[in-house]
């Protein structure tokens, strides 16, 4: 099979997040997260497995930067653990938790990589959520006085910087279904979290502005939303799944305005008695980029409301079912494989919103059955061909118009997979988690080999344009 051909300006990066690489949970003055509760709850998370030594990138990201370099990657997506640079949310800056991040930001450059930097990947420090989290108004002011500290300490060789990663599985898988730190099945308080966390990631944009940080932008998830009939009651049901999954956070932030069918989709709910006179001003503000996390996606059927009484009802209940998708692959996470629709979302996208600034995309990869055989060698195969395929869906996107500058990989490395454990494995780079040893995969070398082609048509087009 053909390799996909992109624009030779592309830059391609990979990603991990801190909570599901870092370890050293109880080293360098971190205080707990929420995963770190969530994670000791019995039941919450697969065989009560933990993200306290994770893949222990706090000991060894120079070994981890090091397969960056080989892996010959423009750009290193990661994120900073609020509770390693604020134990409790709060107060003055715990300097052993900002000396790693300088050090790990100092060994990426070092290494001719460009740092991507996000300032939160789930991981809010307990005593904030023991406060009421992001239910509450005032965790958004934390969040700004955070993103200060950070940008005042990373600021000078950090150009781009991204506020929240999904808010959408913060508020909702979180705060309605559960699956999620903090583990929380609610309706009103989790459009409000909903709500506080668009609202910290516009005052983190004006502390970033503030401190001269560089680029700004925030990493959502929308999905591609597919109607399991053309009946009207099925594209009715989709219309509310996308208020819930996308419009939620494109509107305010791209629009300058709330969702208009938020009473059909949540009722009397969606009162705005947590919103205030000026939010959509602070969370409006114009950015220079969006990330767009894309995995698969989902088709839905109507359905009347789970639960029959209104006050138990959570947020995430708004009379759709989801229904499985036969005839196609899917991977170990469950998820159908239909690289197609990545490009239909983008484009999609792209018309319901023509004010979007460029994009990155943040993560795109799949959770593979990875068996090493006799020699050790991981025959990713399928994660190859879905690399492979949605890349050339990102391609389509982008001879239709869609303006994106960059494509990271989820992930660098097999990690902690939130409330699965470790038996989802997303990376390129396989993870023995007894002995903490790295092993590329055949993804990570066909990925290398694509990036080597990739850097030499760059460097012929520059001479081309040079000659002229």
């Amino acid at each position: 099979m053909d390799e996909p051909t992109l624009p030779a300006s592309l830059l391609f990066g990979t990603a991990t997040a801190a909570y599901q690489v870092e370890g050293g949970v109880h080293e360098g003055g971190r205080g707990p997260s929420i995963w770190d509760t969530y994670c000791r709850t019995p039941g919450r998370v697969a065989r009560g497995e933990t993200g306290d030594v994770a893949c222990d990138h706090y000991h060894r990201y120079g070994e981890d930067v090091a397969l960056l370099a080989d892996l010959g990657v423009d750009l290193y997506r990661f994120s900073v653990a609020w509770p390693r640079v604020q134990p409790t949310g709060r107060g003055r800056p715990n300097q052993e938790g900002l000396a790693f991040y300088d050090r790990l930001v100092d060994t990426i450059l070092g290494a001719g990589i460009e740092p991507v930097l996000t300032l939160y990947h789930w991981d809010l420090p307990q005593a904030l959520e023991d406060e009421g989290g992001w239910r509450v108004r005032d965790t958004a002011y934390r969040f700004a006085e955070y993103s200060r500290i950070v940008a005042d300490r990373l600021g000078d060789r950090v150009n781009r910087w991204i506020t929240l990663n999904e808010p959408f599985c913060s508020a909702f898988v979180g705060h309605a279904v559960g699956r999620h730190a903090p583990g929380s099945q609610e309706g009103r308080p989790a459009l409000a979290a909903a709500h506080h966390l668009l609202l910290a990631h516009g005052m983190a944009t004006g502390e970033l502005r503030a401190a001269a940080a560089g680029e700004v932008g925030i990493t959502l998830n929308p999905d591609h939303l597919l109607p399991a009939t053309e009946s009207d009651a099925d594209r009715a049901a989709v219309e509310r799944a996308r208020t819930l999954h996308n419009r939620v956070w494109f509107d305010p932030i791209f629009t300058g305005a709330y969702p208009d069918n938020e009473d059909e989709v949540w009722g009397g709910m969606a009162d705005g008695s947590y919103r205030a006179e000026g939010d959509l001003k602070i969370i409006g503000q114009p950015l220079d980029f969006l990330g767009v996390n894309y995995y698969r996606p989902i088709m839905l059927r109507d359905a009347p409301h789970a639960e029959a009484d209104p006050a138990l009802r959570t947020a995430v209940d708004v009379r759709t079912e989801k229904v499985d998708i036969e005839g196609v692959r899917h991977t170990t996470m469950g998820w159908p494989v239909i690289p197609g629709t990545f490009a239909d979302l983008l484009i999609d996208l792209n018309r319901r919103y023509p004010d979007l600034p460029p994009i990155l995309i943040t993560e795109n990869g799949s959770a593979e059955d990875d068996q090493p055989d006799e020699d050790g060698r991981v025959r990713d195969t399928e994660r190859i061909e879905y690399l492979r395929d949605h890349m050339a869906a990102l391609a389509r996107a982008i001879e239709a118009g869609v303006d994106v500058r960059g494509y990271f990989v989820w992930s660098l490395l097999d990690n902690f997979e939130w409330a699965f454990g470790y038996d989802r494995r997303f990376g390129l780079v396989r993870v023995d988690y007894d002995r903490l040893e790295r092993h590329p995969k055949d993804s990570y070398h066909w990925y290398r080999d694509f990036l080597t082609s990739h850097r030499a048509r760059r460097v012929s087009e520059f001479a081309a344009k040079w000659e002229e």
